[in-house]
């Protein structure tokens, strides 16, 4: 296999330079940087891990901590996953996804063998019993989610309360006066996960002070039960003409739903849901949506951590509370009331 010494070698620089080049160390041209990064391609070098951690006390490695929760549906939890993966691939990080039930022994074991350089937090609590680990650890953190105490973190998250906001107001404004608001299982919110009643809450105040009945209720995370719910809804509000969705499985079963009632969109019932893109893409739904935006969240959390791995500055500077503002993609599901609201 090449060395660092072949490749210096090929790019006609001394074995430090391309060690410099190579980690950033040191400065180095930007000339010489261009010749060594390409007799690494050309050779087809790979840095050996355990000397480079031993040489920079660095393992260029990023620890994801996440869960596939039975109670959450896993398709939603790969989008964030790979958001953050390929964020840290694209900076020359490895992730090492860690998936323990236990995250405060996860959290402990790969920090205290320092076999990460920083920490990346999905299925963030409200009250999270792995953010003091995070915060003790030496290694940076950052969270995907909104906890109760951000205090020693950065945290990155969608604006829930806006999402929730912006979805009743889309409706409002069509004219719709009764609508239905499908949110997340209720052992969601017991668990802590407090991105769905800052959605539903701000939803509601919305709501009231706009005039709409808002009938909000939990659904479950996968088929059959789904689906049956959502046919129960429709049945025991037959006058509610808008349907919001912030919960991916109902999302994905309501097409089946509305063929099985003979119901159309939005002629018959008007529909916002909150997700992504891709999610939207993968199954194939053409409902108007509030963006979660996965890939974004992941990237920014990275790329912050790593800002903080890298430089010295960096980990010195105030820790962050970012969110995303939510944007409406129009699919055309929505329209003035249809024959249910008549």
């Amino acid at each position: 296999m090449p060395t660092i010494g072949d490749v210096a070698a090929a790019a006609g620089v001394s074995r430090s330079t391309a060690s410099y080049a190579l980690s950033g160390k040191r400065s180095v041209s930007e000339e010489v940087r261009r010749r060594v990064n390409e007799a690494v391609h050309r050779l087809g070098y790979t840095p050996n891990a355990g000397a480079r951690a031993l040489a920079t006390s660095q393992t260029m490695v990023i620890g994801l901590l996440a869960r596939f929760l039975e109670d959450e549906f896993a398709p939603a939890m790969m989008q964030y996953i790979l958001g953050v993966s390929d964020t840290a691939r694209e900076l020359g990080y490895d992730t090492l996804l860690v998936t323990e039930a236990d995250g405060v022994r996860a959290l402990r074991r790969i920090t205290g063998s320092r076999m990460v350089d920083g920490v990346v937090l999905l299925n963030v609590a409200h009250d999270d019993v792995r953010l003091p680990a995070l915060r003790e650890a030496s290694q940076p953190g950052a969270l995907v989610g909104l906890p109760g105490d951000c205090s020693g973190l950065d945290v990155f998250d969608l604006d829930f309360e806006e999402a929730g906001r912006v979805m009743v107001e889309r409706m409002h404004r069509l004219g719709h006066r009764e609508l239905i608001l499908v949110s997340q299982p209720e052992h969601v919110a017991e668990r802590g996960g407090a991105y769905m009643w800052r959605l539903r809450d701000a939803a509601l105040e919305q709501a009231r002070l706009r005039g709409v009945r808002l009938h909000a209720v939990s659904g479950e995370s996968g088929q059959p039960a789904i689906g049956a719910t959502l046919h129960r809804l429709l049945d025991d509000h037959p006058s509610a003409t808008g349907l919001l969705l912030n919960n991916e499985a109902a999302a994905a079963a309501l097409p089946s739903v509305l063929h099985a009632r003979g119901l159309s969109v939005p002629d018959d019932l008007s529909v916002i849901g909150r997700y992504s893109d891709e999610f939207a893409r993968t199954f194939s739904l053409s409902y108007s949506s509030i963006e979660s935006a996965p890939d974004r969240l992941g990237n920014m959390a990275v790329r912050h951590l790593v800002r903080r791995i890298e430089s010295p500055e960096g980990r010195e500077k105030p820790h962050v509370v970012r969110f995303l503002s939510p944007e409406l993609v129009d699919r055309g599901s929505t329209a003035p009331p249809g024959p249910r609201g008549r």
